[in-house]
């Protein structure tokens, strides 16, 4: 039996020797969680003065956070990480650079409200055609107006028109044809959208914003162009 542990020992002992040898850098990286680990105490919870170090503003987050927060798509961080090239570049303080940025961001929303009409035409659309829908098939006067002007088909007799689900079941006949074919045109429009999406083709929207993002590059050349961009993508489409 020792000479059988003696060579399984043999074995695992580099393993365990790399092990220990770790052991220290990783105690280094999270001191905190280790003396939790290694004691019967609680963990230790926050001192006043860890407290009032912690950063309130985006302003006062290191670059390092910056740029960790900026790579996830937080705006506020991308907006801080290109005050800050601003900063570099033009050497100068924080406030200062703010106001080029403030500069920039005017530049970068110049001429959205003829690119978001598309937009505003599709929410006023759809916004129509939702309520506007319920009337016209629940409500009889509605319904009667619409048959009248639009369909002109047979009138069913008053004890058929008693409720609203009757009303409905009359104005299906043809308010089902033009809902179904609408819901397959967007059906099919997503499909179409999905497929450009795999090929690489940018649909309208990220089209837009690339075009944008090439305006404010060359709009503000002496600043980094990667940061401008990524800016000028993250930013809303309205002011």
């Amino acid at each position: 039996m020792s000479l059988r542990f003696a060579s399984q020992f043999a074995r695992r002992a580099p393993t365990i020797a790399s092990r220990f040898q770790a052991a220290p850098a990783v105690s280094r990286a999270f001191p905190t969680g280790f003396r939790a680990l290694s004691s019967t105490t609680l963990p230790q919870k926050p001192t006043i003065e860890e407290a009032k170090a912690c950063p309130r503003q985006f302003y006062e987050m290191s670059n390092d956070m910056i740029i960790r927060l900026s790579a996830e798509g937080i705006f506020e961080a991308i907006e801080e990480r290109l005050v800050r090239d601003i900063m570099s570049v033009d050497e100068c303080e924080w406030d200062v650079a703010r106001s080029k940025f403030e500069e920039i961001s005017a530049k970068n929303q110049e001429g959205m409200f003829l690119q978001t009409v598309p937009y505003y035409a599709g929410i006023s659309v759809g916004l129509v055609g939702a309520f506007g829908s319920i009337p016209l098939c629940f409500e009889l006067n509605t319904v009667h107006w619409f048959n009248e002007h639009y369909v002109t088909t047979e009138i069913p007799p008053p004890e058929d028109l008693e409720t609203w689900l009757e009303v409905g079941s009359w104005a299906w006949n043809w308010m089902e044809p033009p809902l179904g074919q609408v819901s397959f045109f967007l059906l099919a429009l997503q499909f179409a959208r999905a497929q450009m999406e795999n090929l690489g083709i940018k649909p309208y929207t990220a089209m837009m914003k690339s075009r944008r993002a090439d305006k404010l590059v060359g709009a503000f050349p002496a600043y980094c162009p990667n940061l401008l961009r990524d800016f000028s993508k993250a930013q809303s489409l309205i002011g």
